[in-house]
């Protein structure tokens, strides 16, 4: 198992564990069909986001599949803002077969009265950080709607390259769509 170093913080926020006293601020942006808007799923229930975070809060980051969630609030003003996951994705063994899998997919959910701002960038930068320079990832990518242009704003101020677009590859919420992925790999 890995042990993620919470909190992370930068010069605005801080990435830190998600606790119980998350739910009601969590449930009241994962609630609203415009934030679900780009997501795989539609707007959350009270019951699918107390799930949600007992999962953040209980599941170990110990090898692919597993996810590291960060509950994102400003420094020294607490309130939810949002959330910014690293997923350990499978793949990537060494030719000798020993040591760790080293590949990782980012994400990010901002409740309304947060975006725009920049949180999601310089949260993003923090948990890239995290993943490249602490734990020693190879690579980390973004998988979008490829609707989505303010995600894929905020991959590119990330340094992050567009590798392209998988055309028609879901079905979504009644409709087609496009994946669009991002990513950064160790030079």
């Amino acid at each position: 198992m890995v042990e993620i170093p919470y909190p992370l913080t930068t010069e605005r926020l801080v990435l830190r564990q998600f606790t119980p006293a998350d739910l009601e601020p969590y449930y009241a942006y994962q609630r609203l069909p415009e934030t679900a808007r780009y997501l795989l799923g539609g707007p959350r229930s009270y019951v699918q986001c107390m799930a949600r975070i007992a999962k953040y809060i209980e599941d170990p980051f110990a090898g692919p599949g597993d996810w590291a969630t960060f509950a994102v609030e400003r420094a020294g003003q607490p309130g939810l803002l949002g959330e910014l996951a690293l997923k350990w994705n499978s793949g990537g063994k060494p030719d000798n077969g020993v040591g760790p899998e080293l590949l990782g997919e980012i994400g990010w959910t901002l409740a309304p009265e947060a975006r725009g701002q920049g949180y999601a960038t310089e949260g993003a930068r923090a948990v890239l950080d995290l993943a490249m320079d602490t734990l020693g990832f190879h690579r980390v990518e973004a998988r979008l709607d490829a609707r989505n242009s303010a995600s894929a704003a905020i991959c590119e101020r990330l340094g992050m390259r567009r590798e392209g677009v998988l055309r028609d590859n879901m079905y979504l919420k009644g409709e087609w769509t496009s994946e669009a992925i991002y990513s950064v790999v160790r030079s």
